[in-house]
């Protein structure tokens, strides 16, 4: 069924009727020349223009790419309000298989959608889009963040997401043990690509005993092959039931933490890259019943972000690394606010973001 715009019925169910709902702002985008169908959620900009990256993926159906933008959107809200950033939470997605139908003039014509909201979204990388695609976006767009040095950008951010996960993991040791440092504690990372391959790095400088495993053979090869005492796990599965295991990090695809893998868990803490580690709601109440520490992936994280925002005010690496060590503060009193409250950390994480966006809204 379709309404007199012709958007399928469960779209407009999504955006209007569903838990989901609640966004400024939903526009959806169609570009016939260069193939373009595109969907820009602004989630919410109390706090400032919504920030967040540009996803490139062939989703089933527009319901499902209007979905992944709206909950995508609603995480940048709270993980730009608990990063202590002026920015609210926006995503965009572009539906399609990048490898087949990516080009210069459609990401050009994107660049101009985004263009049109006036500075209302500014966009970055996601899934699918990389530096290189924010170089051509900022040719149509100056809202755009994400580029490259050679065009007034910062690059790579997984520096600073992997500065900032490390942060989250001494706030637990703080919290947890009563001492900010990894220090002869074992930590096991799945996932060494950009990001892992990093904190592995700031691991082992930090006296940890490091366990690794990645699906790349060659991502596992590289550490190995800097640091032959990292250990090396076949798999997740057999990575999350290491004997003696004090932190997990999961830092490669979301879901890590499920109804299969969280009775399993030998760590005491979790504390990783990845986004949406819970697969479902009420997995943190199963980790706490299990007296498992979990820092919410999107505070801890949130390095990345971090570092496109500032592209904006002309971007500067040490500016940038001291706000992101503020994720070692804002950690732990998410922590502190969770034992006050008797709730889990993430559902703490969430009071604190709710309560900074509606402070800002009275304003």
């Amino acid at each position: 069924m379709t309404d007199v715009t012709g958007v399928p019925g469960d779209v407009l169910r999504t955006l209007f009727h569903s838990d989901q709902g609640g966004h400024e702002q939903v526009v959806i985008c169609q570009d016939r020349a260069t193939g373009l169908k595109a969907v820009i959620a602004l989630h919410s900009t109390a706090l400032g223009p919504a920030l967040g990256g540009t996803r490139f993926y062939p989703y089933a159906t527009e319901a499902e790419a209007v979905e992944d933008a709206l909950n995508l959107s609603r995480g940048m809200s709270y993980k730009n309000a608990l990063a202590g950033l002026d920015h609210g939470g926006g995503k965009a997605v572009i539906i399609g298989d990048p490898a087949l139908i990516k080009t210069d003039e459609l990401l050009l014509a994107y660049g101009r959608f985004v263009a049109s909201l006036g500075g209302r979204y500014v966009t970055a990388c996601d899934v699918g889009t990389y530096v290189a695609d924010m170089d051509v976006v900022a040719r149509e767009c100056r809202w755009t963040t994400g580029r490259s040095p050679e065009n007034g950008g910062a690059g790579d951010s997984s520096v600073l997401t992997a500065f900032g996960v490390f942060q989250g993991m001494r706030a637990s040791a703080q919290h947890l043990w009563g001492d900010p440092t990894l220090r002869g504690r074992k930590v096991g990372v799945a996932g060494v690509g950009k990001v892992g391959r990093h904190l592995v790095e700031h691991l082992l400088s930090d006296g940890a005993h490091v366990v690794v495993t990645d699906v790349s053979e060659e991502s596992v090869r590289r550490i190995t092959e800097l640091h032959p005492e990292v250990a090396v796990a076949a798999d997740t599965d057999a990575l999350i039931r290491t004997e003696g295991l004090d932190i997990y990090a999961p830092c490669a695809l979301g879901g890590a933490l499920n109804d299969t893998t969280v009775p399993v868990l030998t760590a005491k803490v979790v504390c990783g890259a990845a986004n949406n580690q819970l697969a479902h709601p009420g997995v943190e109440k199963d980790l706490a019943d299990r007296s498992v520490l979990y820092a919410p992936d999107y505070v801890v994280n949130a390095g990345g972000v971090i570092q496109v925002a500032d592209e904006l005010h002309g971007f500067d690496f040490d500016r940038c690394r001291a706000k992101a060590a503020r994720i070692f503060d804002t950690t732990l009193a998410i922590f502190a606010r969770a034992k006050a409250d008797g709730i889990p950390p993430a559902a703490a994480a969430d009071r604190i973001a709710e309560q900074r966006m509606a402070e800002a809204r009275g304003r």
